[in-house]
This record gives C-alpha cells, structure tokens and sequence, in this order.
C-alpha cells in the first residue's frame, strides 16, 4: 500500500465544484460577445429584475427563479473566479470534511441565494448585474468561524488531525464569545467594508464589489451552520 500523501489532500467536492467554476470561464472565452453577454444578462442576478423590467431583461420572468443561485457560478474574469476559489480552498475545504458532498453543495446554494437576498433588500431597484461566488465563499467562512476554533479544532489544537473537523459546535453565542472565532470574524467583516467601500483596493476590481452580499452569504453561513451540521452540538451543562 501507497502511503505517501497526495500533494494536495483536497476534498473532491472542492476540486470539482473549483473545476466548474474554470469551466465555465474557460467556455465563456470562446463565447461571441454578445452571446457571453446575453448569457449574463440571463443567469447574472439583477436586483431590479423584481421590479417591473423583468420581462424586459433576458430569461424574463423564469430568471426571477434561478438568478440568485446561477449568479455565483459566473466571473468577471480570471482574477475574480480564481480569488474565489483561492479563498474556498483555504476555507472551505474544512466545512467540505465536515458536511459531506451533498450537505456542503446545499450549503454553498442558500448562502448564495442570502447573498442575493441581501443585495436585493440593500438596493431593490438597482439594475446592476451580481456575478460571482463570493457570497457562497463569505458563508463557508463564516461557517468554519462555528468549529474551527473550538479547542482540538482544525485552527485551535487539531490541525493534521481528521477529528480537528468534526468538533463539536458549541453553539452561536459561544462562538461569538469565542476570542479568536470573534476576532476572525471582526476581521472578515473590517475588510468586506473596506473593499466594499473602496473597490480601487482589489487588483482587477473594475466595478463596484457587491458587499452587501457579501455579508448576506456570512450572515446565513453563521446562522444557518446547524441546519446542515451533520456533528451533535456541545452538550450545554
């Protein structure tokens, strides 16, 4: 038996779902451009789609149903889509260990459809397209805010160990309790503010960074963590 590891010890749906993401901006390349227009214009997300103009933007009403799920799997380009994966790598290979194939797509789907939830209440009539997995991405953060950094956790003792991932959540007040999950957290949002309020900061950033999402995906990410945690929650004594 081989028992060298692999290079890259990745969990298979991180590599896959990664691979989508490539496809598709590799397939989009080779798109006329009005066609590749058209293609955003029909699976990007518009929070104004809502409104009246809805049958008057591309995929009509029917978009209104897949939008705030297809947006995440579209880029403005090569340093968007790879950004996002960077950052899935990093953090949610951990919440891919812990929930499985099937609980980490789920996952992936209603932070991204918070996102677009949360910029749609931010800015309803905004005729701006939303592309892009960052929200996605901001829930799988926030989600590894709820384990990681429980003691004997991936970030907190247990890096190496495969049981570091399956610590059991201590609950949200505890995490938020948590200096270092609370740390983490202050953190991430510091910086979606100010890059959010100054896109200029992010190399290849041409247009305005959809923050709101951002935080709509963290959000539902940290709140919703249980509902897809397949690990029995601390016992609270």
């Amino acid at each position: 038996m081989d028992q060298r590891e692999r290079m890259f010890n990745l969990p298979a749906t991180i590599v896959w779902l990664s691979g989508a993401l490539f496809a598709i901006q590799l397939v989009r390349g080779f798109l006329p451009y009005a066609s590749d227009v058209g293609l955003l214009m029909t699976f990007g997300f518009i929070p104004a789609r809502y409104g009246e103009v809805a049958a008057s933007l591309p995929g009509g009403e029917g978009a209104m149903i897949w939008t705030p799920l297809t947006y995440a799997f579209l880029h403005a380009d090569w340093m968007h889509v790879g950004v996002n994966v960077m950052w899935m790598v990093a953090f949610g290979s951990a919440v891919a260990r812990r929930f499985g194939s099937a609980r980490f797509l789920g996952f992936f789907a209603v932070t991204a459809v918070a996102g677009a939830a949360a910029q749609y209440l931010a800015m309803p009539a905004d005729q701006t397209l939303v592309i892009g997995a960052s929200a996605s991405v901001s829930g799988l953060t926030a989600a590894v805010a709820r384990f990681a950094f429980v003691p004997g956790g991936p970030l907190a003792g247990g890096r190496g160990r495969e049981e570091g991932f399956f610590v059991p959540d201590p609950g949200l007040k505890a995490s938020l309790l948590n200096p270092y999950s609370a740390f983490f957290i202050g953190i991430w949002f510091a910086i979606n503010l100010l890059f959010g309020l100054q896109s200029g900061l992010v190399p290849g950033a041409e247009g305005q960074i959809a923050w709101q999402a951002h935080i709509g995906g963290f959000v539902a990410g940290l709140v919703l963590f249980p509902l897809f945690d397949p690990v029995a929650p601390a016992r609270r004594i």
